[in-house]
C-alpha cells in the first residue's frame, strides 16, 4: 500500500531511520483552508478516480493527510460533500465515512487520539446553535483527515475530491458561551477495524468504559450498518438508558440515517457523566439470512460533551501502547520501521 503524507508528520517520516536513505515524500494533494465567504474551514482530500458500480474494496482510497489548522476559531457543525474535477457536487452516497482526528489530545473514554468528526453517508448536515456551543481549534494545531469512498452509481467519475466543511466562529468573538468537545464510544473499541462479521439471527455487541473527565453530554448520534435494529448508550452503573435510536431506512431497508438526540433543554445543559461510572454502547442487529455477513456490522455513538468548569482536556500520551496501535491503524501504517518513525514524529513536534 502506498501511503502519502502531508504536514509535520510527513516531513519527519521522510527522514527515514538513522543511517538509511531518506525517501522522498509524495504530495498528497490535500489541503485545509479558512473560507471567509462560506464562514467555514474546509478540508479537501486528494483526488481519486471512481469506477462505476465500485465497492470501497475496488477503489483507490484518498491518502491519509496530516494538516495544520489555518485559523483559530470555534467549530459548530460539519457536513461532507464530494465534487468532481470541475467542482460539481456528486451523489452523497459516494462517501462511506470521513474521519477527522486530533492526534495531540486523548479520547474521552480511551487514551487514543481524540475524534473530532466521524461522519457517514447518513450523517447529513449537522449544526449546533453557534451562539451557545463551539469546538475550539487553535491555529497551527494538527489534524489527521481520512475518508473511505465507493461508487454505487452507474456513472464513473475522475478526479473526485471529498470535502469536510466545518462552519466556524472566528476567534475574538464573545461567543459561543460553552466550549464543547466531541467524543465517541464504539462497540469495536479499543483499536483496530470497527466493522465486524454479522452472525445469523438477532445479535448484539457492546463495549463499556469510563470518561477521563466529568462533564455533560449535550447531543449524541450514531452510525450503524444495514440490518441494525437499534443503537444504545447507557449508564452501566445505574442502568439508565441515556440514548436509544432505531436507524432510519428507505423502502429497500437500507440505512439512510440515525436520529440525533439533543439532550439539552431550556432548564438543563444535558446529561452529566462522571469518571466514577461505567458507560456502555450496545448495537442490536437482526440478520435474517442463513449465512454470516463478513464485515456486515458496525456500531458507534458519538456526541458533544461540555467538561465541568475549569476542567482541562487531557493531552495524548504518545508512549501509550493503545495510542500507538490506534494511530497506526488510523494512518494505515504497518511494520516496525513505521512504528519507530511514527513514535518519534508524535513525540517531537
Amino acid at each position: 500500500m502506498n501511503i502519502r503524507f502531508t504536514g509535520p508528520l510527513g516531513c519527519i517520516l521522510a527522514l527515514g531511520t538513522p543511517g538509511g536513505p531518506a525517501p522522498r515524500p509524495a504530495d498528497a494533494g490535500a489541503r485545509m483552508i479558512a473560507d471567509a465567504r462560506r464562514g467555514a474551514m474546509i478540508i479537501e482530500l486528494a483526488p481519486v478516480d471512481l469506477p462505476a458500480h465500485a465497492s470501497h474494496h475496488e477503489v483507490a482510497q484518498p491518502p491519509v493527510a496530516i494538516l495544520q489548522v489555518p485559523a483559530g476559531g470555534w467549530i459548530y457543525g460539519f457536513h461532507v460533500e464530494v465534487v468532481d474535477a470541475d467542482g460539481r457536487l456528486l451523489p452523497p452516497e459516494i462517501v462511506h465515512h470521513f474521519n477527522l482526528i486530533d492526534p495531540d489530545h486523548r479520547e474521552l473514554f480511551l487514551p487514543i487520539s481524540r475524534r473530532l468528526v466521524a461522519a457517514g453517508k447518513e450523517t447529513g448536515d449537522q449544526r449546533l446553535p453557534w451562539l451557545l456551543f463551539g469546538l475550539p481549534l487553535e491555529r497551527g494545531s494538527r489534524v489527521l483527515a481520512s475518508a473511505m469512498v465507493e461508487n454505487p452509481t452507474p456513472v464513473a467519475y475522475r478526479g473526485a475530491r471529498v470535502r469536510l466543511v466545518l462552519p466556524y466562529v472566528p476567534d475574538g468573538r464573545p461567543w459561543p458561551f460553552f466550549r464543547v468537545f466531541p467524543w465517541q464510544l464504539d462497540v469495536a473499541f479499543p483499536v483496530g477495524d470497527k466493522s465486524f462479521d454479522l452472525p445469523r439471527g438477532r445479535w448484539s455487541k457492546s463495549y463499556e468504559g469510563s470518561p477521563a473527565v466529568a462533564g455533560t453530554v449535550v447531543a449524541i448520534g450514531g452510525h450503524v450498518h444495514d440490518l441494525a435494529e437499534a443503537i444504545e448508550f447507557a449508564d452501566a452503573t445505574t442502568g439508565e438508558v441515556i440514548y436509544r435510536a432505531a436507524p432510519l431506512t428507505d423502502s429497500s431497508g437500507e440505512v439512510v440515517g440515525v436520529p440525533v438526540g439533543r439532550l439539552y433543554r431550556w432548564r438543563r445543559l444535558g446529561v452529566r457523566i462522571v469518571p466514577g461510572h461505567r458507560y456502555r454502547v450496545t448495537v442490536y442487529y437482526n440478520n435474517p439470512s442463513d449465512a454470516v455477513i463478513p464485515d456486515g456490522g458496525m456500531g458507534v455513538v458519538a456526541g458533544i460533551f461540555v467538561p465541568d468548569r475549569h476542567m482541562t482536556w487531557p493531552a495524548a500520551n504518545p508512549a501509550d501502547s493503545l495510542y500507538q496501535q490506534d494511530l497506526r491503524h488510523a494512518m494505515r501504517l504497518v511494520g516496525s520501521e513505521h512504528d519507530m518513525n511514527m513514535h518519534h514524529a508524535m513525540s517531537h513536534h
